[in-house]
């Protein structure tokens, strides 16, 4: 029997994961480990919270000594490690949170691993879920293979490439058993709503202006994060360790292209006149180091495994739009912050 840790598991990937195999996997247990910051939210998960493999405990992966008692109590086999700070604007602001969290709380999680399964390496997986953003930027041609150099530009994928290097390092070094996938940017339901698409669709229910940094033609290859969620089980229990593997939607859109076709769902769903929701968009001061195109070569996980998005990013965003709009007082709450008191009275007292 499995018994998994998922980090991050409160989380808009981790929760798709966490579901995915509390549902699939009856007789695994599931535990989810996550510090509920800003971007954790227990509501993610209420279809799933009672079932009987699944286990939430509120931990900080800085923590090696909650990390390590997570390991004892429950007799922790394998991790699936998504916890991480990710917002590139928020990098900026706040460097140190990145270090801390993405560095500190990896490197923090490899050295409980090394030494609760000291001497049994071959029978566990730590399983590291990282991002394209460690690439750097790439031209109007070329994809990012699981060959490219690392080039980060941004606090954020500085970060997420020192931890994958750690991880890669436990593995030549000590023999834990690792696997690294580096995805393209994910959609879908969930979604907290400081990302580009959760965040126009929110503001186009609010009738609020819907920023667009630069000129609108940054790049971006956009994967849903249920196939995101089927390529991490596929690649957790068949992907060959010391491996990386790039997980890509094969769908590649510029960021006013996105906005256009958005705002023409929004206002086909919404009952609105075709353009209403276009007059919104307005261009704003680009951020820094802002890079210009990402796109990933996913050939590999395809030709190894035979995995391939399941939807077109036209079904998919149209899926999305649809879940937000049922799902209003979620919405809501992850706007306003009240999402924090369900914790509170959901595990407060238990």
């Amino acid at each position: 029997m499995k018994k998994i840790l998922i980090t991050g598991g409160a989380g808009f990937i981790g929760s798709h994961v966490v579901r995915r195999f509390v549902n699939k996997y009856p007789l695994y247990l599931i535990v989810n480990a996550d510090a509920l910051t800003y971007a954790g939210n227990l509501e993610n998960l209420t279809d799933i919270e009672d079932s009987p493999n699944y286990i939430f405990e509120k931990a900080d992966i800085k923590d090696i000594a909650a990390i390590s008692s997570i390991f004892d109590k429950y007799g922790i086999t394998d991790i699936i490690h998504l916890a991480a700070e990710s917002h590139v604007d928020r990098s900026i602001l706040s460097p140190f949170d990145f270090v801390y969290t993405n560095v500190i709380g990896t490197v923090a999680l490899l050295e409980v691993a090394k030494e609760k399964w000291k001497g049994e390496y071959k029978s566990h997986l730590f399983y590291h879920i990282s991002t394209d953003e460690v690439f750097g930027a790439l031209g109007d041609t070329g994809l990012f293979t699981e060959e490219t150099r690392y080039d980060p530009h941004s606090p954020y994928s500085a970060s997420k490439a020192a931890s994958d290097h750690f991880v890669r390092a436990y593995f030549d070094t000590y023999g834990i058993q690792t696997v690294v996938s580096n995805c393209s940017n994910n959609y879908g339901p969930n979604h907290f709503p400081e990302k580009l698409i959760p965040l126009m669709i929110n503001n186009i229910i609010n009738n609020k202006p819907l920023p667009v940094y630069g000129d609108g033609k940054y790049t971006r290859d956009w994967l849903f994060v249920k196939d995101h969620a089927i390529a991490i089980d596929l690649l957790f229990h068949q992907g060959r360790a010391g491996e990386t593997y790039n997980i890509g939607g094969f769908n590649e859109w510029k960021n006013i292209d996105l906005v256009n076709l958005l705002c023409k769902q929004m206002d086909e769903k919404l009952g609105r006149q075709p353009g209403t929701s276009a007059q919104l968009i307005t261009y704003v001061k680009d951020r820094p180091g802002h890079d210009r195109r990402y796109a990933i070569d996913a050939s590999k996980i395809n030709k190894e495994f035979g995995w391939k998005p399941s939807v077109t990013f036209e079904e998919g965003l149209s899926q999305t739009i649809d879940w937000f709009l049922s799902n209003k007082t979620w919405l809501e709450h992850v706007t306003s912050g009240a999402y924090t008191s369900y914790y509170d009275h959901q595990y407060e007292n238990r």
